[in-house]
């Protein structure tokens, strides 16, 4: 056979990837192709995301001190309008763009806004330019009427296309601000629908974020479901809540009693002129699961950040420092989970020019957010258990409970561990770095892709809970293989061995020697095709770990993009155009492709892959609908199974289904 003919695919003309081939999207067009890398999908999240964002331009206006007063009105068709009092989009022509006002322009491009520079908002959830364009490509029908000087203006869109030129409809001497219409595209969501509840829930907790705005609510009365109804959702409210988060955690804590009468609330502004403010409200209750509650510039950041770190710090520092001013000597062993688990917490933080993990702004990043937080909120946590002193006894009682809770079944899980490590500690795999402490909890093993990436993991972890097991390329096929085959394969024994919780009936979670498994290949077909089949192996020999969220996805990076002395990493090409275009945006960037793990420093692997303060992991679980393991059992069968017809049928079936990303690649 030729050379040629090895690489080519059946039916497929040589010579047909030419210059034609290179599409380049214009306007809002990367928008609907790619709604991922924008909103984070096209499902229900993503949906209410629309909303969420004009709410978050409007709430800007109010917190910047232009408005006061924010309608939200969901109508029949599913569509939403949006409604301030502030001072009115731009609605002169852009002087860069002459032939369109500004209005256009910041619904018709991205990275377009008045946020970027901080002359026109000091704080503002909105950072990027992208927000209200994002949502204009993504809705069949978009107005925006704006009134400014007494004048009232509008403007129409389709698909992120512009209908027609500003009309200037007349006079409106009694109104001001921006008014925002949409209908989400049935061609990006299908038949998705807003839904009430979920709305009202977003519209009444921006109300409390921010003391001096009220929100206006209304729902056509056809749209909400008998359920919602005797929930009590209402038709129309109006939301406004002087005490802010306070007021907000007392209608939450209800009836229950708290370790303290009086529940930890207060706000601080940060020094320097505007530079921000804080706000926090935190009670303690004794039978309790908790919640916490995390904000940035009215922005929900589900998964906390750097702003939750300041205010873990400064609860846990203020309780060690109250028990040894009263002389209690356990109080120095108390933890940051001791001090917040089972807490009902809300944070809100305004900060300039934030920083977030992503688009959807779903973790803060501000390094700064810190110690500003840490900061403003010891003093007043000093103050709250000192100045009554049976206060602060109280709470630190309820703590050191906790402490004790929590050291007693480490103690129990030590002795297990050790008990088994014993057992079979000359059976452990040579191949094996293991960690030095004993027990499981926050420990992690790393299974890598070959001795090279192995040795940069050795380099790279910590010693105390990392340990790093190398495999040798691609394991075995568990799903096509037989179960003789299966045991004597040296690779899949080691596994087996460095669990040590068994496996298919006899897997027992509870003798796992690491809290977590982490999958970590390098970031490329190969990488990702030894990581399938090490997924494979663990839903077939040990599926109580994936249920019981054991197993994770490492997401080391494929780039490296440096600008000066300033260097990012990028997962993939799509990571790496979001940070071309937004963090680089116009600058020369250099960009360099790691071929694997092992090519890494080891300073490089810890910072980007491996150290649990800067990297990101995946959790493999298995969905709620598939708890019997049915129905991802016949996918496994299907994809990882003798029969190539299947895999062939799978593909047939689902290729054309990537370009609408239903499938994520």
């Amino acid at each position: 056979m030729a050379a040629e003919d090895l690489f080519a695919a059946p039916g497929v003309p040589s010579g047909t990837y030419d210059a034609s081939s290179i599409e380049v999207l214009e306007g809002l067009e990367p928008v609907r192709r790619r709604p991922g890398m924008y909103i984070g999908g096209t499902d229900e999240r993503a949906l209410h995301h629309l909303a969420a964002e004009i709410l978050d331009n409007a709430m800007d206006e109010a917190v910047a001190g232009h408005a006061n007063r924010i309608e939200v009105t969901l109508e029949a068709g599913n569509r939403i309008t949006i409604v301030d009092n502030g001072r009115g989009m731009p609605i002169d022509p852009h002087p860069k763009f002459p032939d369109k006002s500004a209005l256009e322009v910041i619904l018709s491009m991205l990275h377009s806004g008045g946020k970027f520079s901080g002359k026109a908002y000091a704080t503002s959830g909105g950072l990027h330019g992208v927000g209200i364009s994002v949502v204009n490509a993504l809705s069949i029908d978009t107005t925006v009427e704006v009134a400014r000087d007494k004048q009232l203006y509008r403007q129409r869109f389709s698909q992120g296309k512009t209908l027609g030129p500003l009309e200037h409809v007349g006079g409106t001497p009694n109104r001001r601000g921006t008014s925002v219409s949409f209908v989400p595209d049935t061609e990006i969501f299908g038949e998705m629908l807003f839904k009430p509840g979920r709305l009202y829930k977003l519209v009444r907790s921006k109300a409390y974020l921010f003391a001096g705005v009220e929100i206006r609510w209304k729902c056509d009365a056809e749209l909400i479901s008998d359920g919602d109804r005797e929930g009590g959702l209402p038709t129309e409210a109006v939301f406004q809540f002087p005490g802010g988060l306070a007021d907000h955690l007392k209608e939450q804590l209800g009836a229950r009693e708290c370790a303290t009468a009086d529940f930890f609330a207060g706000r601080q502004d940060f020094p320097g002129e505007n530079n921000g403010r804080v706000e926090w409200a935190v009670a303690w209750p004794l039978w309790s699961d908790g919640s916490y509650s995390w904000y940035c510039n009215t922005i929900p950041t589900p998964d906390g950040g750097t702003h939750e770190a300041g205010l873990r710090a400064a609860l846990t520092k203020g309780i060690r420092a109250f028990g040894e001013l009263i002389g209690n000597k356990k109080a120095k062993d108390i933890t940051a989970d001791d001090v917040m688990t089972g807490s009902e917490l809300m944070l809100s933080v305004f900060i300039r020019d934030p920083q977030f993990q992503s688009q959807t702004k779903d973790r803060l990043t501000s390094p700064e957010a810190a110690g500003l937080v840490e900061k403003a909120v010891r003093d007043h946590f000093d103050h709250f258990l000192a100045d009554n002193m049976d206060r602060g006894k109280a709470l630190l009682g309820y703590v050191i409970e906790r402490m004790d809770d929590r050291l007693r079944r480490k103690q129990e899980r030590e002795v297990k561990r050790k008990t088994a490590t014993s057992a079979r500690k000359l059976r452990l795999p040579g191949k094996l770095t293991d960690c030095s402490a004993d027990d499981p909890a926050g420990t992690e093993l790393f299974i890598v892709e070959g001795d090279s990436a192995g040795g940069s993991a050795k380099q790279a972890r910590d010693r105390k809970t990392q340990a790093i097991l190398p495999i040798r390329g691609k394991i075995l096929n568990v799903a096509s293989a037989t179960s003789a085959k299966i045991l004597a394969n040296q690779e899949i024994a080691d596994l087996i061995l460095a669990m040590g919780c068994g496996t298919r009936k006899d897997c027992d979670p509870s003798n796992l020697r690491y809290e977590r498994i982490i999958i970590m290949t390098d970031a490329d077909v190969d990488g990702a095709h030894i990581a399938t089949l090490l997924m494979t192996f663990f839903f077939q020999e040990m599926p109580d770990l994936v249920r019981q969220g054991h197993l994770y996805l490492a997401q080391p990076p494929l780039y490296r993009l440096t600008v000066g002395s300033k260097s990012l990493y990028a997962r993939d090409d799509a990571h790496r155009l979001e940070i071309e275009t937004t963090a680089f945006k116009g600058k020369k960037v250099e960009v360099s492709r790691f071929k694997g793990l092992g090519e890494m420093n080891p300073n490089q692997l810890k910072e980007t892959t491996m150290d649990p303060a800067t990297r990101g992991l995946l959790r493999i679980t298995l969905p709620q609908e598939y708890e019997e393991r049915a129905g991802v059992k016949d996918l496994v069968d299907r994809l990882m199974g003798n029969n190539p017809a299947h895999r062939f049928a799978f593909i047939q079936e689902n290729a054309a289904r990537l370009d609408e990303e239903v499938i994520d690649a």
